[in-house]
């Protein structure tokens, strides 16, 4: 059967739902060796290193019930206001030194004032002109015009992460809703701004929940596709969720590399916690990652990651 998908895959054909669940309990060696080759077909080694600042922490309007920094939890975080645009600046052209292709401004809160925007533009521009980085954004949920004023800034992607399906996203946050967070990434696509969307696994959610997240943001046409891993935070609702291992997140990157054959599949938040810090993720099907300090948790210095790539036989084109 994963032969049978492998080259259904390879053709260029699609996986349908299905067959995505019959991989849930396939052999897990074979699914990942079909799932790298996945990705040398259609990705080769090329890989992507990206890096984000938490660039306004803490006191979110919005109930997510992984997140430290919303201000319906009682979780010690540091609170502070937009940075300005010397410290963005900063970080920066710290991270484009050490080698990394893309850099992401993530705000907290469900979008940014008009003041803020104007400040971040003003940031956006200084690292377009100072550095040789990609600019990305995670701001929320932001509207056409404002993601126009990013564009002409200096953005060339949009992160807003889908999380889980939209069923089981219900669950997660009552404060906005999946069609939200779609009606922003229709419109950064409108400008022209390519998308990454994906979600955290280990909310609680089914391998069904997972596999139609993996459909949806295919349609929505991701580009980059992180995939996170819960890392349960005292004070918050899911604090005592049980924190996923090696394998699963594996099978998890395997199956979503059989849907998005094309896309960068990017381990991000959690991954400091897989003993091997996600190089068998690596090696099957993802190939792309976040690297340096997450928002609230500590992550995987840039050093060590790109030395792990290099070993992996991947390249990072900058």
């Amino acid at each position: 059967m994963i032969n049978q998908l492998r080259q259904k895959v390879l053709r260029g054909e699609k996986v349908s739902k299905d067959e995505a669940l019959q991989l849930v309990e396939s052999d897990l060696e074979k699914l990942c060796e079909a799932a790298n080759e996945i990705r040398q077909k259609f990705c080769g080694d090329e890989f992507e290193i990206c890096t984000i600042v938490n660039a306004k922490s803490g006191r979110c309007s919005e109930n997510c019930k992984f997140c430290a920094q919303s201000a319906h939890y009682k979780v010690e975080v540091e609170k502070y206001p937009l940075m300005d645009s010397d410290a963005i600046l900063a970080a920066a052209k710290h991270d484009d030194a050490a080698g990394v292709q893309r850099f992401s401004p993530v705000t907290s809160g469900r979008r940014l004032t008009k003041s803020e925007l104007e400040s971040l533009c003003k940031s956006m521009k200084e690292i377009r002109e100072n550095t040789n980085l990609k600019i990305c954004a995670s701001c929320g949920l932001l509207d056409s015009d404002d993601l126009q004023k990013l564009k002409e800034s200096g953005l060339s992607r949009y992160h807003n992460n889908l999380e889980s399906s939209e069923n089981f996203f219900k669950t997660v946050c009552s404060t906005h809703t999946t069609a939200d967070k779609v009606k922003t990434i229709e419109a950064a696509k409108a400008q022209g701004l390519e998308v990454c969307s994906g979600g955290i696994m280990g909310l609680g959610e089914s391998w069904e929940d997972r596999i139609d997240m993996a459909f949806m943001v295919r349609d929505l046409g991701a580009v980059s596709i992180p995939v996170n891993m819960l890392s349960p935070i005292v004070g918050t609702p899911y604090e005592d969720n049980k924190v996923l291992g090696v394998d699963e997140m594996r099978r998890i990157c395997a199956i979503y590399r059989f849907i998005n054959p094309k896309a960068f599949i990017r381990l991000a938040g959690g991954r400091g916690l897989l003993k091997d810090k996600g190089r068998s993720c690596l090696q099957s099907g993802a190939n792309a990652l976040i690297s340096g300090d997450m928002l609230t948790t500590a992550g995987i210095t840039i050093e060590r990651d790109l030395q792990m790539i290099k070993e992996l036989g991947y390249y990072v084109a900058k």
